[in-house]
């Protein structure tokens, strides 16, 4: 998914590279990644739209489909929502600092953050035993 964002990935397929139902790849996948298939999948589009709008040279509807999204109106709500900002409002910012920094940490730098949703990926206990 890393690799092939742009294209028109769906559970059933990445079940089927990785030899399993589509029901137990997407549970497994949550436990190891702490989130569905599908959001994995929409935050590294975010992640690359973020890069494509920063060059200021591709619109925000071609960004759109150049990561894979095949609706303005979606990609920008999950957009919005994993970087707090509407996608025209990133394009349209001032990203000249980011000039200077090595890509690989402009990468790190402008990665989207999500707050976790389980104190853990992998099952265990939580240290205050609330769950």
């Amino acid at each position: 998914m890393d690799h092939e964002y742009a294209e028109p990935l769906d559970v059933a397929a990445l079940a089927r590279t990785a030899l399993m139902s589509s029901a137990h790849f997407s549970r497994r996948f949550r436990e190891t990644y702490g989130e569905t298939p599908y959001s994995y999948l929409m935050t590294r589009r975010i992640e690359r739209a973020t890069a494509l709008l920063r060059r200021g040279d591709m619109s925000v509807t071609e960004a759109c489909f150049a990561v894979g999204c095949t609706s303005l109106g979606s990609f920008s709500a999950k957009f919005t929502k994993i970087m707090g900002e509407s996608p025209s409002a990133y394009r349209a910012r001032d990203h000249r600092e980011l000039e200077l920094v090595p890509g690989c940490q402009v990468m790190v730098q402008t990665r989207p953050r999500k707050s976790p949703r389980r104190s853990s990926s992998f099952g265990e206990a939580s240290a205050t035993g609330a769950d």
